[in-house]
């Protein structure tokens, strides 16, 4: 692995975690002009960018290096941002790199590998329900050699600020469910193309890359060549963009497990019910340590496996991996992080840690990229084929 993780710690707890009061009080654009300095200094160590190859100023890690990377950047809500591995921008650029024309890499992903830029991705519609994603009323319809889209898209993370979206627009209304949407660059300079808001996550709205953004499409026109891939491949460019991109998710949530567990242990450790009586010395907490540990553990091996299934046999041959971990790691995201803002009492709900931040934004790692409870099916039924039953929707 060409980056230290004990350098990469060191980096976070010396560099990144300072800045975190001044975020969690003010707001992201505060912490921006001494991030991009940061920006600037990951790049000169070597270290920016680490699963997009060498050629895009990457560092060409394989999946498994890099899902121990990204939980010790989870530790912080800005470290893959510092990294520039970011979702929704790191998704992006692996779809164009995988899936982009020249034309497409060259005007989009070298500045948004870069960072000279950032990106969004608008799946998401408020009509229809996000466990459903083949179900979408966004319209591209040909008009000489351009697309006019039309449709309204939410949960468009990162849209304040970004130079283009990759929206899932429907182009083939009488094909197969699966066959319908294409995905099209749309810059959002372009006409018709509006941010309505961005979207308060439990009273947050948030700015910048840590957004989530309401849109609309009303008449806006691209060329059909920023379509990216085969009309109708839209879905299955969505699901090769999951895959790796669970992985990113729930290594960070680990990361961000590990941070929780770490600031419930400093203060069951220094924090006094009453003089020489130590908050961890009550039995509860205790419990709460122990099972935040065994979680932790688990979901670590749980997710570097799948990591390695994904990298020797593909992420198809992985999906049933790929759905446990999602539904076992948010879920236990949830309860780390519930344990240990119990554990802080009434500092915990406040924003003097970054527990209540996570709490806020993190609750959604059940809901988005399929919720827990449709990913438990697709393990449910899988294994029911074992014993002869077949479940259809």
């Amino acid at each position: 692995m060409s980056i230290s993780l004990a350098d990469l710690r060191s980096f976070v707890n010396s560099e990144l975690i300072p800045l975190e009061p001044t975020f969690l009080q003010d707001s992201f654009g505060a912490i921006l002009p001494k991030l991009r300095t940061l920006r600037s200094e990951v790049q000169r160590r070597g270290w920016w960018l680490p699963p997009l190859p060498h050629d895009y100023g990457g560092q060409g890690m394989p999946l498994t290096e890099f899902a121990a990377i990204s939980e010790e950047l989870g530790r912080t809500p800005i470290g893959h941002y510092t990294f520039n591995c970011q979702a929704p921008d790191v998704g992006n650029m692996e779809l164009l790199h995988m899936h982009g024309n020249a034309e497409q890499r060259s005007r989009w992903l070298r500045p948004l590998a870069a960072g000279e830029i950032r990106s969004c991705f608008a799946m998401t519609e408020p009509e229809h329900a996000g466990s459903n994603p083949v179900w979408l009323d966004t319209s591209a319809v040909k008009d000489g050699d351009d697309y006019v889209i039309n449709g309204h898209k939410w949960f468009t993370t990162a849209a304040d600020g970004a130079a283009f979206t990759i929206v899932m627009a429907v182009t083939n209304p009488d094909a197969q469910p699966h066959l319908r949407a294409s995905q099209i660059i749309v810059p959002l300079d372009t006409p018709g193309f509006k941010l309505v808001r961005n979207i308060k996550i439990m009273g947050e709205a948030g700015e910048d890359w840590a957004s989530h953004a309401e849109v609309r499409f009303d008449n806006c026109r691209v060329p059909q060549s920023n379509r990216i891939g085969g009309e109708g491949a839209g879905f299955a460019l969505a699901q090769d963009r999951l895959g790796p991109g669970r992985i990113h998710h729930c290594m960070r949530w680990i990361g961000i497990c590990e941070r929780a567990l770490e600031l419930m242990c400093r203060h069951a450790a220094s924090r006094e019910l009453a003089p020489g009586t130590m908050l961890g010395s009550r039995q509860a907490v205790q419990h709460w340590i122990a099972e935040s540990r065994a979680n932790i553990n688990a979901a670590r091996f749980m997710v570097m496996d799948a990591a390695h299934k994904i990298e020797h046999k593909g992420a198809h041959a992985a999906r049933i991996e790929i759905s446990t971990i999602k539904y076992f790691v948010a879920g236990g995201l949830q309860q780390t992080l519930d344990r240990a803002i119990q554990a802080h009492g009434a500092l915990g709900i406040t924003d003097d840690t970054p527990l209540a931040w996570w709490y806020r934004h993190e609750r959604g790692a059940r809901i988005y990229d399929g919720a827990d409870e449709v990913h438990k099916n697709v393990v449910a039924r899988q294994e029911l084929k074992k014993y002869g039953v077949h479940i259809r929707d």
